[in-house]
């Protein structure tokens, strides 16, 4: 071990603040991708004095679920707000931010290498799995505060261009669907002379099926008349893997309105037949047919995300995709399916459990839509591709892979032989 690496328990100590009179009401969970969420339990009603109230640089931890989601959940509270979190959860801080940077100490938390480690831990249980003990025995590196202070300035420029892209995408789907809406449910579609359909004098003719008034030669459908729905595949535990080309997508990684890559696990083996119908690709369209339990942290049912990588995934069950029966329909069919989460969620409470929400293809086969003009549809397409063709998809890729670069160059600071924590 290099001198440059220190034992992180000489850095650190735990802090247990408690919510007196349950003054704070902002409770928040921890997320798997290492962030503060909003937490999902009803707190009406209960005692929040007992609560934990994290400050600003300190951390939470969940040290329970580590061996199931085979990493550690540790965020850091980057904001001046206090947050209260979970009596369950372990709170601590840096003992000297002089000594070592919060933020620098976090980017080693969001390690894939520190996750392998911690989740070893646990499935060696030589000391009861991942605890406190555990994480005070992990080396790292720390160099000078002042190099620390630049290395968590060069993540964070990557970070805030990564936070600035994705802004300007969701800027362009909001974009997408105001003109899905205007077309689709507003009727205002341009007509033959250019002009806004509805609005113009366009004729509408009342259709009981949708029972609404739909333009005249218009009809109604169902979704399966668009796209077809493919259900994941169940892949074994043998199956995954910490490294390989091909991610495998879970519903944690449909993050709407996109798809995320972020902690992933790999499929090394060679590709069989049976898989190739599972594989997702650029501009495919994803929707999650499981929703929240007792146990997730993360996601709910009916979520929809677009796969916007140039290299292929892996579909893993409760997860499906959308296979769109001609390309004019792509655009329409995942507004569509977009706009109608809060009916997909609605629809999972007659299939669900009591812990965990549901729904089957057949129910998303069966949606009822408005089945505009084949020439409309073309029309749409093209216009809403543009709109598309417009996200910075290249860049977001190539702004993860630096932050994730820049994340495994960490175990080699000051010193030349790479650490596996």
């Amino acid at each position: 071990m290099k001198s440059s690496y220190k034992r992180l328990g000489d850095f650190i100590h735990k802090i247990d603040v408690r919510n007196k009179n349950s003054q704070n009401t902002k409770l928040l969970g921890l997320s798997m991708t290492k962030e503060f969420r909003p937490h999902a339990s009803n707190i009406i009603g209960t005692d929040l004095s007992r609560y934990k109230v994290v400050d600003h640089w300190q951390f939470a931890c969940d040290f329970m679920s580590t061996i199931r989601v085979r990493k550690l959940p540790v965020v850091l509270q980057e904001n001046d707000e206090q947050i209260i979190v979970s009596p369950a959860y372990t709170t601590f801080e840096v003992i000297d931010s002089n000594e070592l940077h919060p933020e620098y100490l976090m980017m080693w938390f969001r390690r894939s290498e520190f996750d392998r480690y911690a989740y070893f831990c646990c499935d060696s249980a030589v000391r009861g799995g991942f605890n406190w003990d555990e994480l005070c025995d992990v080396q790292l590196p720390v160099p000078s505060i002042e190099k620390q202070r630049e290395i968590v300035k060069e993540y964070n420029t990557i970070v805030n261009r990564i936070k600035l892209n994705e802004q300007l995408n969701q800027k362009l789907e909001e974009t997408a669907q105001a003109l899905y809406k205007h077309w689709f449910v507003d009727f205002e579609f341009p007509n033959e002379n250019g002009q806004p359909y509805k609005s113009s004098g366009g004729e509408m003719v009342y259709n009981e099926e949708l029972d609404q008034e739909i333009p005249n030669e218009w009809n109604n459908g169902l979704f399966k008349d668009f796209a077809e729905i493919i259900n994941g595949y169940a892949f074994k535990s043998v199956d995954f893997s910490e490294s390989g080309s091909l991610p495998i997508l879970k519903i944690k990684n449909v993050q709407p309105p996109f798809v995320s890559i972020d902690s992933s696990l790999y499929y090394k083996k060679e590709i069989s037949e049976k898989l190739n119908r599972v594989l997702v690709n650029n501009r495919d369209v994803l929707i999650t047919m499981t929703g929240s339990g007792a146990n997730q942290m993360n996601s709910a049912v009916g979520q929809v995300g677009k796969y916007y990588f140039k290299s292929p995934a892996l579909l893993n069950q409760r997860v499906c995709k959308l296979v769109f029966k001609d390309e004019s329909y792509r655009q329409f069919a995942f507004l569509f399916i977009s706009k109608n989460e809060a009916q997909l969620e609605l629809l999972s409470g007659s299939s669900g459990s009591a812990n965990q929400a549901n729904i089957s293809p057949d129910q998303i086969r069966n949606l009822k839509v408005v089945s505009p003009p084949k020439n409309v549809l073309k029309d749409f397409e093209n216009l809403a591709t543009v709109i598309e063709n417009s996200m910075r998809v290249i860049q977001r890729d190539k702004l993860n892979e630096l932050r994730i670069l820049l994340l495994s160059k960490m175990s080699v600071i000051e010193t030349n032989q790479p650490e596996t924590v």
